[in-house]
């Protein structure tokens, strides 16, 4: 090697290793070095009570399920092709325990309820629906039939849902009495053949009146959200009968035109007696596959000083709050034993119903109402994507179910919990006059999340913890929205939103079961509004002004607290307490609905018991443990006499004066699917949900009291005493960050001379 090259060489080693070390130790006090956390002690402790209300592990899954089959006379089958005819173990879940059994275990002063499981068979062989319950758990020996006592009626078999073994039976009876005769129309319409086919949708209700089980199923080309590529072709299948061979077409749909059996369209289409649908190769507009390739990571979340919350089995402990979970097959996300401050705010919050219903002037959506909890709404929780569905360093947890599978099935990472820092203060003052300072709170809260995926449409479930004592329950919408062929008349119904595809019109109403126990289980129900009234100054009383008033009101019967969406609702609503608070208030929990609603269903329609609960914005009633939800898994097949009619609730007007009260929360929005939808509906603004909060409940803020609380005065402003802000860059587990700098003051009105 050329001796000039060599000490080039050398050089240029000597001048890259000093300027790393003067870079090490420009930039040392900024690297990241987070094996070190600053223990933070949790101010309550885990104990084994949150287990009465968890889920139903995989050995009692398996424990309930062979319990069952060892029952020989009952000639149960648990195979997911089980036929229609014969009988099929569908469903098991926990069963909840009664409240006062659980409220007497948990406040230590009796002994824990016995676990056990309810458990749904299909006797297609005899015609009908039973609901046992099985225990004691682990281990079980006894099973109770206790169809007539949640339902008050017997249970035919027409009102179970479509199972995966029926849906086999469908796809086969599809291919064999409509595709293979209808060979020519679905090439040159659909393009079917050469490895392409078509998808089916089906639409519910399955008819027009009690016992029918008559379907139209709606098909769409093979494509990523096929839920938007409507070919326009719709049948009507008949599969009343338990007997498959019994089943029959009854009506076709072609190009908006009906024909009564498949030999009358083929026929028709033969002879040219149809306006033809061309087939030719539609854009994947429905693909989520990114336009442009990711360049960037969004920002990211990191925890400064570690987790500020715990989890232990299905009990999570965060600041002041504590609370047990879990997750219904059919009903979705709930918790239990909410306490704040180590005093309960609320037995029980859940998910109950999300129902949608639908306009249109084709079959498959003329007559549609979903409702996802007869389907399973925690049914499709699937895994959350790190970093997408939640933060990426969010904690994730499995789940179990056993619904329509021969054995139980582990949902990885199904729920995730965090805490979140909403990016706004929760409070905050800046002082401009006289008394110079600042004074605020991040709003940092723990979010409880699934996401469920119901066919096309994606719920994403929050229960939100808020250091203030609130609690929100909410709720968005996502996915696909559901589509039909364009055909003349439909545009009243919808937006176009592709080449040939209408997004239709729809409504979708969530309910949630609010369960609060305000100082415990005697309660009563306020209202509280305002009202201008015209008053005399009482320094001039010649003169008089317009000033708005404080309007109470407390309600004393289930029918006078049940506030009908078509009528002006009082804008507080309060489950309170006999107990006062320092000021001499009653203790209460204010209900905040947000909604953007759209109409309900007028009560006319036979239809509209099964989802009467959507006649309210709230309806209060005194708590049963026999009134656990407001809908049920039977009521979408077979929607004109529900299993579950939530208006019953009401009818007996009981007292809710010093009673033991759940409110009943109806929440939604009304969509118009327009171009933005496609390929989905964003969460932004397609929402709702209900905020539990505080009046007067506390003598002042909790937040207060919160450690993340920041204050300083002019001079102060890089002080970490009361600031921890002002040394996040000096922190060890801080990554990169700018020093905390603030001017503010320099800004504030002066009343002296500027000098």
């Amino acid at each position: 090697m050329n001796s000039l090259v060599k000490w080039a060489l050398i050089l240029f080693g000597l001048v890259s290793i000093l300027l790393n070390i003067v870079l090490v130790g420009i930039y040392s006090d900024r690297v990241p070095r987070c094996s070190v956390q600053r223990v933070r002690v949790l101010k309550g402790k885990h104990d084994n009570h949150s287990l009465v209300f968890a889920d139903l592990t995989q050995e009692e899954y398996l424990q309930v399920q062979q319990y069952m089959l060892m029952q020989r006379d009952q000639n149960i089958s648990t195979k997911q092709t089980t036929q229609p005819s014969e009988n099929f173990l569908f469903l098991i879940d926990l069963s909840l325990p009664k409240k006062s059994e659980a409220l007497t275990y948990l406040d230590g002063k009796g002994q824990k309820p016995i676990r056990e499981a309810t458990v749904v068979v299909f006797y297609g062989s005899k015609g009908f629906i039973k609901e046992y319950v099985v225990g004691p758990l682990p281990n079980p020996t006894y099973h109770r039939d206790v169809t007539k006592e949640r339902y008050n009626v017997d249970l035919p078999i027409t009102k179970r849902l479509v199972t995966i073994g029926e849906y086999a039976l469908i796809f086969k009876f599809f291919e064999a009495q409509v595709f293979s005769q209808l060979e020519k129309l679905l090439k040159e319409s659909f393009g079917v053949g050469g490895g392409k086919h078509l998808n089916a949708f089906e639409q519910m209700p399955r008819g027009v009146r009690s016992g029918d089980r008559k379907t139209w199923v709606s098909f769409f080309r093979d494509m990523s959200g096929m839920y938007i590529h409507p070919v326009g072709f719709e049948v009507l299948l008949n599969h009343e009968s338990a007997n498959a061979s019994q089943w029959k077409v009854e009506k076709l749909l072609y190009n908006g035109k009906y024909f009564n059996t498949v030999e009358e369209l083929k026929m028709e289409y033969d002879n040219g007696n149809v306006e033809k649908i061309v087939y030719k190769e539609a854009p994947d507009y429905g693909s989520l596959k990114p336009r442009i390739k990711p360049l960037q990571i969004p920002p990211l979340q990191f925890y400064v000083e570690g987790k500020r919350y715990s989890i232990n089995n299905n009990h999570v402990l965060y600041m002041d709050w504590s609370f047990a979970f879990g997750l219904s097959s059919l009903t979705g996300m709930r918790v239990f034993d909410v306490r704040f401050k180590g005093e309960r705010i609320a037995y029980e919050i859940s998910v109950q119903e999300a129902m949608s219903v639908y306009g249109s002037v084709t079959p498959g959506m003329i007559l549609t109402k979903f409702l996802d909890s007869s389907i399973g709404i925690g049914r499709f929780a699937h895994e959350l994507v790190r970093g997408v569905d939640c933060p990426y360093n969010a904690d994730y947890v499995d789940t179990y179910r056993y619904i329509d599978v021969p054995v139980p099935v582990k949902f990885r990472n199904s729920i995730c919990i965090f805490e979140h820092n909403t990016g706004q203060p929760l409070r905050r003052h800046f002082a401009d006059f006289f008394h110079n300072n600042y004074g605020g709170m991040v709003n940092s809260a723990l979010v409880f999340r699934t996401i469920t995926a119901i066919g096309n449409y994606d719920y994403m479930w929050d229960f939100i913890f808020y250091q203030s004592g609130s609690v929100e329950a909410k709720v968005h919408a996502t996915g696909y929205i559901s589509s039909s062929y364009l055909v003349g008349g439909n545009l009243k119904y919808g937006h176009q939103v592709a080449e040939n595809v209408l997004g239709n019109i729809h409504t979708h109403f969530i309910n949630f079961k609010v369960d609060l126990d305000v100082a415990g289980v005697e309660n009563v129900f306020q209202i509280k509004d305002m009202e201008f009234v015209n008053v005399s100054l009482p320094w001039m009383p010649d003169q008089h002004a317009m000033v708005p008033q404080l309007l109470e009101k407390q309600l004393q019967t289930e029918q006078e607290a049940a506030l009908r969406y078509d009528t002006k609702t009082p804008r507080y609503l309060h489950i309170a307490s006999k107990n006062t608070n320092r000021w001499g208030h009653q203790r209460s929990y204010k209900l905040q609905v947000l909604s953007f609603a759209g109409d309900h269903l007028p009560e006319s329609q036979a239809e509209e018991r099964s989802m009467s609960w959507a006649r309210y914005k709230v309806a209060i009633t005194k708590h049963k443990d026999s009134e656990q939800t407001s809908s049920s898994l039977y009521n979408q097949n077979d929607i004109w006499t529900p299993a579950v009619d939530f208006s019953k609730y009401i009818e007996d007007n009981e007292s809710i004066e010093n009673q033991d009260l759940v409110a009943w929360v109806t929440t939604g929005f009304l969509h118009i699917p327009h171009a933005e939808d496609i390929p989905n509906t964003v969460t932004v603004g397609n929402g709702g949900g209900v905020i539990l909060r505080p009046h007067n409940y506390f003598d002042e803020d909790p937040s207060i009291s919160s450690t993340d609380s920041v204050f300083f005065n002019p001079g102060a402003e890089d002080s970490c005493e009361n600031n921890r802000m002002a040394c996040l860059a000096h922190e060890t587990c801080s990554p990169t960050l700018e020093t905390f700098t603030y001017h503010g003051f320099d800004g504030v009105m002066k009343f002296e001379d500027w000098k």
